[in-house]
């Protein structure tokens, strides 16, 4: 885990509402460069929706981003991802029919500049294109271990490694920003080891920098540079692993007050 210090992204005064109900109450964080940072909370507590304001799928109520040095009060999701920045999501959102390569290349969609004749023809510039952008999917296989299951369709792989290629097509748009929701959900203790060693592969050789939303408390601590904590829409604690585990705002969320296991964190 690396952070050369630089702020990538910063969420200031984010608020954001679902008819009368307080998703997220006046928070403010940041993101930096080559760092990976974790948003944690019990559920209800709107790490998901904050995901959301991030890459433009919710538009806050209050509060801005700034994003490589540009602030904007909301983001869309086609600005977002075109700025570089990806998203996996808590239930996975892969086309089940297609095979483990063909949902890789859909990640690469943004950087095909193909001309719609030339691609029907398929000739000339059309083919290197297709070739190259293979290229690159061929190497996040190689890096994930999957090659495997190149050519199996996703709907017929367990769980553990279909979160494994959602992964990859977040990486093929070879992103500045990975946003990661819940990247370990349902996975046993093998394939969250696995997951972690690769999220932490990803950060150490491809510099980018990693936001994600975790439940396993272990896992957080382990491979996370700063954690920010929410409950109930509200930022309760900021700061690296050690600071937040001794926190007693974090504690009393966690183990000292009753929550409803609200959906939707």
């Amino acid at each position: 885990m690396h952070s050369n210090g630089g702020v990538l992204l910063k969420v200031e005064g984010i608020a954001l509402a679902f008819g009368g109900v307080k998703a997220l109450a006046d928070v403010s964080f940041d993101i930096r460069k080559g760092e990976v940072r974790a948003i944690i909370g019990p559920n209800g507590a709107g790490k998901s929706s904050m995901l959301n304001v991030i890459n433009g799928f919710y538009r806050p109520h209050a509060g801005s981003i700034t994003y490589k040095g540009r602030t904007v009060r909301h983001m869309r999701p086609h600005q977002a991802a075109k700025a570089g920045i990806a998203r996996t999501f808590q239930n996975i959102a892969l086309f089940k029919g297609m095979t483990t390569l063909d949902n890789i290349m859909t990640g690469r969609l943004l950087k095909m500049r193909g001309n719609f004749l030339l691609d029907a023809l398929y000739v000339g510039p059309a083919r290197r294109e297709e070739t190259a952008h293979r290229a690159v999917v061929e190497q996040i296989i190689d890096f994930l271990e999957i090659q495997a299951i190149r050519k199996v369709p996703v709907g017929r792989l367990p769980y553990g490694l279909q979160k494994r290629v959602e992964l990859g097509r977040a990486l093929a748009a070879e992103p500045d920003l990975l946003l990661l929701d819940e990247p370990m959900a349902g996975m046993n203790f093998e394939e969250k080891e696995d997951m972690s060693r690769f999220i932490l592969d990803v950060n150490e050789e491809f510099g980018t920098t990693i936001a994600l939303i975790e439940h396993d408390m272990g896992v957080v601590m382990d491979i996370s540079s700063r954690i920010v904590v929410l409950d109930y829409g509200r930022k309760i604690a900021d700061g690296t692993p050690d600071e937040v585990r001794r926190d007693q705002a974090v504690i009393d969320a966690y183990l000292g007050v009753a929550h409803d296991g609200g959906k939707g964190a």
